[in-house]
């Protein structure tokens, strides 16, 4: 069960009680990231994230680093296009311990010119490196080709160019503007009683700051085609085609969809382009739901010599999708296989804290267990094959990294 309060100021705090374990986690979740930035300012999300880290006013950054390492305990952040989350997992005894660290982390970072200048250099190498794998900037450039000038299609760290001119006013600032008590939600689960909600309510219950939570624009879906001539080993690829919004109904009907597509080593694409064509060592399928939109993602890296195989394969994949449809044998073994999965997933309380803070945060509710699996099971042949007739449309964008730079030949 999930008890949920709402402090005076706006910040909501959900704890999910585990007695069966010994750890708890604890997140502070942001609603804000790369796409609620100005465009001057892309990057800023993920810097302030590193920034946390650097020291407050009574802990230096290697004393933030010693005041986990110290209980056995682990701290990190991540960022993402819609939302950022600072997170802690430690045994049960200390969990008042490392509540204290998070806030004061939150509340009361220096943004120290110096150590701001250090963590730039440090941002500039995260940079270098993501360009040093094409398998990864490949996915980024498929969201510039389907998103256009929207703030969806900008990188979640930036660029140098951005980078340069962020200072403490820069953080500062942005954080009066997004990190507002009616944008936050607390999220603890793990072996922790009802009474730990007052104390993390006593600890934001002060911050009083404007309601400012960030409104975007919707993204209008683009089927633009991306090419980008680097030297590599491989011809790196990507398709996108457009998908459903976080919280849609026909989720799980697209889910199923994904998961006999290319989400495990039985789909479609895994067969057809890995075992039976040999073509890649890589090949899977993916979506990324949004508030208001959603991409699903096709990706697969072979040998510039046989990119064009590539391509027909996995074309001719769709083809047969779309003509065949889902079997029942496939239907009945993805519903198992996403019933495990859920179930495998929920047996960790980061994973529990991070269900948790995410549908609080983006969708206000939460779904019990049997909720979902009702859903799943509820998935039928019907509600599969509408969704890849919908789908799979000559309307799908591309992104390609390759030692030539040219896209497939069917696709020119």
């Amino acid at each position: 069960m999930i008890n949920k309060v709402t402090c005076k100021n706006g910040v909501r705090v959900v704890l999910e009680n585990i007695p069966t374990v010994r750890s708890v986690a604890i997140g502070i979740w942001i609603g804000t990231g790369s796409r609620f930035e100005p465009k001057e300012l892309n990057g800023v999300s993920h810097f302030l994230e590193h920034m946390f880290f650097k020291g407050t006013e009574k802990r230096s950054a290697k004393e933030i680093a010693e005041s986990f390492d110290s209980i056995g305990g682990q701290v990190n952040a991540f960022t993402s296009k819609e939302y950022t989350c600072y997170y802690a997992k430690v045994l049960d005894e200390h969990a008042d311990y490392a509540l204290d660290v998070l806030t004061d982390m939150f509340f009361q970072s220096t943004f120290e010119a110096g150590e701001l200048a250090k963590e730039k250099n440090v941002v500039h190498e995260e940079i270098k490196m993501y360009e040093d794998t094409p398998d990864d900037i490949v996915h980024d450039m498929l969201s510039q080709a389907s998103y256009g000038d929207h703030e969806l299609a900008m990188p979640i760290l930036g660029t140098e160019d951005t980078l340069k001119g962020f200072s403490g006013d820069t953080l500062r600032d942005y954080m009066q503007s997004h990190y507002t008590p009616d944008n936050i939600v607390v999220s603890i689960a793990g072996n922790i009683d009802e009474s730990f909600l007052k104390k993390v309510e006593a600890a934001f219950e002060h911050w009083e700051t404007p309601a400012g939570k960030p409104n975007g624009t919707s993204p209008l879906f683009h089927s633009r085609h991306l090419a980008r001539k680097k030297e590599t080993e491989q011809a790196h690829l990507c398709l996108g085609y457009e998908g459903l919004p976080f919280g849609t109904d026909d989720i799980y009907s697209l889910i199923v969809m994904n998961n006999v597509l290319g989400g495990s080593m039985s789909s479609r694409l895994f067969q057809d382009v890995r075992e039976d064509q040999g073509l890649a060592y890589s090949v899977f399928s993916y979506h990324s739901a949004y508030q208001d939109s959603g991409l699903l993602t096709i990706y697969a890296g072979t040998a510039q010599n046989q990119l064009d195989r590539l391509y027909e394969t996995i074309q001719k994949t769709l083809r047969d999708f779309k003509k065949d449809g889902i079997t029942s044998k496939e239907l009945n073994n993805c519903k198992e296989q996403l019933k495990g999965n859920l179930m495998l997933s929920l047996e960790s309380t980061n994973s529990r804290m991070s269900r948790n803070g995410k549908n609080e945060l983006l969708l206000n509710q939460h779904r019990t267990l049997d909720d979902i699996i009702t859903n799943i099971e509820s998935v039928n042949h019907e509600n599969v094959n509408n969704m890849i007739q919908s789908m799979f449309t000559d309307d799908f964008s591309c992104s390609l990294i390759s030692p030539n730079g040219e896209l497939p030949t069917g696709m020119k």
